[in-house]
């Protein structure tokens, strides 16, 4: 018998920096208001985000508003700002009171020729000055390797060596049109990792489904930082989701962040409203699919031990257990649907309800109501007490 080996990342020292006040809002046709700004700040605080990504200070007005009040809330987590490699961009977020700052530029061939129309040389350049300014104002700097995924690994070396040189605290490596995948991430990652003593930041796109994915394997490579967003939000397909990862570190890779998961759900349904755009039912973690039972066999297990289809506890992000009467149940669930209300079937009874029921849901085409559930009860065997719902 072939025995496979689990990787796990380092569990030392793994942090999350959020991005869903920058990079969330840069989803197409996203504008957070800036009570609202300050409310997932505060919401990413209390679950144990250890740096936010307040958002992108040199656009002033309101943007610029949102970040100062967002310093001034007193959040135990480090405030960063995003910035072009420009002296006046830096001068804006040290202005608003970050403690750290992003300085981002492309390092792809196809962005340096085709976006910033300039020259390897001139990228390096911009980025070191950029990163000495910022250092003697005593911030802490991440360098961003836009479109890092694309780059020549050379250059993305050279890149990685001179922002160590001029001060930069961490590389972000970012998988900006989404088109890594885990094996080569993990490949590129240890490379700059073995060459590079500079923290990686992995800041992964969703593009082909693989954000999360991608991140971890990021991780297990020897990056140390996570770049995420609730709920995926972020350009295109979104980035990597914060309660996908940190739950994926805490039961795939026993790596316990410390976050308050319970209102994972709660700050998932927030930034859904804020943002304009749903929260699937059958989003991973936060979902409301994720402990939601119809299948016969599925809702038998659920009930009999809720570990049989369940890959941890509903409450532990602040979700419940539901089993739902619809076309694929089986007697389980509707004997446990009328035990609710005090009703106790025998199988047979519930066997004989089922055609009804699979029937009813069919021409409805969905799950049925609890009354609806009654209401097929009365019909096929005459009376039923009454019932409070």
């Amino acid at each position: 018998m072939i025995e496979f080996q689990k990787l796990a990342p380092p569990a030392e020292n793994i942090r999350i920096i959020d991005t869903t006040l920058r990079d969330g809002e840069q989803t197409a046709g996203v504008v957070f208001a800036n009570r609202e700004k300050v409310r997932i700040a505060k919401f990413l605080d209390e679950m144990g985000v250890h740096q936010i990504e307040a958002g992108i200070p040199t656009m002033g007005g309101d943007e610029k508003d949102a970040i100062m009040e967002i310093c001034r809330s007193g959040l135990k987590a480090s405030i960063m700002g995003w910035n072009r490699p420009v002296a006046k961009d830096i001068e804006a977020s040290l202005r608003c009171g970050v403690d750290a700052v992003a300085i981002s530029i492309s390092t792809s061939d196809i962005h340096i020729e085709h976006k910033l129309k300039t020259t390897r040389e001139q990228v390096l350049e911009q980025m070191v000055a950029a990163v000495e300014f910022a250092k003697k104002e005593g911030m802490y700097i991440s360098v961003n390797a836009e479109d890092a995924s694309r780059s020549d690994m050379g250059f993305l070396l050279k890149y990685a060596k001179a922002a160590k040189e001029a001060g930069a605290d961490r590389l972000r490596y970012c998988d900006t049109v989404g088109v890594m995948e885990p094996f080569v991430i993990y490949n590129n990652i240890k490379t700059i990792r073995d060459n590079v003593d500079i923290d990686v930041e992995m800041h992964t796109h969703n593009d082909f489904g693989m954000a999360t994915a991608n991140a971890l394997a990021g991780v297990m490579a020897g990056a140390r930082w996570i770049g995420v967003t609730i709920i995926g939000l972020g350009e295109r397909a979104g980035n990597a989701a914060l309660e996908e990862v940190v739950m994926a570190l805490k039961h795939l890779y026993d790596i316990d962040l410390g976050f308050k998961t319970e209102i994972f759900r709660e700050v998932a349904e927030y930034v859904s409203r804020a943002s304009g755009r749903e929260l699937p039912t059958w989003k991973a973690i936060v979902g409301s699919n994720m402990f939601t039972h119809e299948s016969g066999i599925h809702a038998d297990g659920a009930l009999k031990n809720p570990k049989t289809y369940e890959p941890f506890q509903p409450e532990e992000v602040g979700l419940e257990r539901q089993i739902v009467v619809g076309k694929h149940s089986g007697k389980a669930a509707v004997i446990a649907k009328f035990a609710e209300y005090g009703i106790h079937l025998t199988g047979h009874q519930a066997e004989e309800l089922l055609p009804q029921i699979s029937a009813f849901t069919v021409s409805m085409k969905r799950p049925l109501f609890d009354k609806e559930i009654m209401y097929i009860y009365e019909d096929y065997f005459g009376g039923i007490k009454k019932i409070d719902f």
